[in-house]
């Protein structure tokens, strides 16, 4: 590197040093901010909240050479007071909607499934009210939470009872701490999972007091690797089916129906953690197969963990299923008050349940399935009218094209199948693709960047007003 350029380089470092030490601490700022009008009447503990979130947004101003502030300290608390009060005028909670404009159809980062509206409606009618959570409406005696749900879990996928807590790695923990706590469970190499936020299955049985026992290669795995694994110790065979990655190739696995077989001649139960989870045969929407929750438990399964967010399409949960005596020993565990669903999920599921067993439109009414299903004849059908708003919000330098693209499901589901979709490429000759992304991500629209350009996937977008939002130009 050239000298000059070093020393330039030195000497804005040193400038952007100089006026971070030169903010005026919080104390003072706090101090000009409560004899500030548009302030009044506001909690101490709130207005401090604001005025240090506006010293940090100085900060990085500061620190990305975008510092536009005055010098003079009486000024710069004066800046500070003013961005905190015009923060509190354009007050929004922290939890914002977005536009999910990504083709990842169940992003975790964006909420994953979108609810129904008869979901939406139950979560309503519970947050406004008292409802009978556990409180037996014909005895007058406190009721099961469980009950709400237990019938219609039960019917659409075939078990003898079932539970509910807050997510599936909560059923996972659960189910192995009730049924395997201090013994050995046997699962093949090629399943230890790890997905996303660094969630490890070895982890994960570690925290529920079992054992884990490793048999086959991460690519071969054959029914004699269990078989000789089991001894006394053993508690549970573990099938995990792999929700995000595939190992293909010169491969082998041991099928559910083949490890039933093989924990029923050494009376071992067997427990298959199936991830996304579908109650239904995607199929027969035009969706890539995924395993059903009725086919593992009539295969043998004495245990069937899954999600609630994902391809069931409700709210976040973990649903455990399967044989009345595991359910009851999972339902007696201690752990499971830790881990329980409050009223506002169990209304949610409840609602999203009885349109599985009562709509005479599941693909139309359940959100997650309507998108999944959408063919790309019929999301191409709005591009002309979304590209004709994004470029008369976006104004002259910028080019919109419509360009063919594929989804993804997303939230670990199918991995390895690409949805057909269609996608708005916005560009501009002196805007980075990651600018033009920030720039939309400021009017809370989120796309994605592809090959250097930014795109707007339109799988999710069911109507193209939806980008009628002013959009910055900087």
């Amino acid at each position: 590197m050239p000298k000059h350029s070093r020393k330039t380089r030195d000497v804005a470092t040193d400038a952007r040093a100089e006026l971070i030490r030169a903010l005026p601490p919080i104390d003072e700022c706090l101090r000009a901010a409560e004899s500030n009008a548009a302030l009044a009447g506001l909690s101490r503990s709130y207005i401090k909240v604001i005025v240090q979130r506006a010293q940090a947004d100085f900060r990085a101003a500061i620190l990305a050479g975008r510092d536009t502030h005055p010098r003079d300290r009486d000024a710069m608390i004066d800046a500070v007071v003013r961005a905190a009060a015009h923060a509190v005028a354009a007050d929004e909670p922290m939890l914002r909607p977005v536009v999910n404009a990504t083709g990842v159809v169940l992003h975790t980062n964006l909420g994953r499934a979108i609810l129904a509206e008869s979901a939406i409606e139950a979560v309503a009618m519970a947050a406004r009210s008292a409802v009978n959570l556990e409180y037996d409406l014909e005895t007058g005696a406190r009721g099961d939470r469980d009950s709400l749900i237990e019938d219609e879990i039960c019917a659409l996928a075939g078990a003898e009872a079932a539970t509910v807590v807050n997510n599936n790695a909560a059923a996972v923990v659960l189910a192995l701490n009730s049924l395997a706590e201090g013994r050995e469970v046997i699962v093949s190499r090629g399943e230890m999972i790890e997905i996303g936020g660094s969630f490890r299955l070895p982890d994960v049985m570690a925290k529920s007091g079992a054992i884990l026992c490793e048999v086959g290669t991460t690519n071969r795995t054959h029914p004699n690797d269990y078989a000789d694994a089991i001894g006394p110790q053993t508690a549970l065979l573990l099938k995990v089916h792999p929700s995000n990655y595939r190992v293909v190739g010169f491969t082998s696995e041991v099928t559910l129906e083949d490890l039933v077989e093989i924990g029923r001649a050494r009376g071992i139960d067997v427990m298959e953690d199936l991830g996304a989870g579908a109650l239904i045969d995607l199929t027969e929407y035009g969706i890539p197969h995924e395993p059903v929750v009725r086919d593992r438990i009539a295969a043998g399964a004495a245990i069937v963990t899954f999600s609630g967010d994902k391809l069931l399409g409700g709210p976040q949960a973990g649903v455990i299923v399967g044989r009345r005596a595991a359910i009851d020993r999972i339902k007696r565990n201690p752990l499971k008050r830790a881990l329980r669903c409050d009223k506002l999920t169990l209304a949610a599921l409840s609602a999203t349940l009885r349109l599985y067993l009562r709509s005479g439109d599941l693909g139309d009414e359940l959100p997650t399935l309507r998108i999944l299903r959408r063919g790309v004849n019929e999301i191409g059908a709005i591009a002309p009218r979304a590209r004709e708003i994004v470029a008369e919000r976006l104004g002259l330098g910028y080019a919109v094209e419509i360009v063919d693209t594929t989804s993804q499901v997303g939230s670990g589901a199918m991995p390895v199948e690409e949805l057909k979709s269609v996608a708005l490429r916005v560009s501009h000759p002196e805007k980075s693709a990651n600018a033009i992304a920030a720039m939309f991500r400021r009017a809370r629209i989120i796309g994605r960047v592809t090959d250097d350009s930014f795109h707007l996937d339109l799988r999710t977008i069911e109507d193209p007003t939806v980008f009628a939002v002013k959009l910055e130009t900087d």
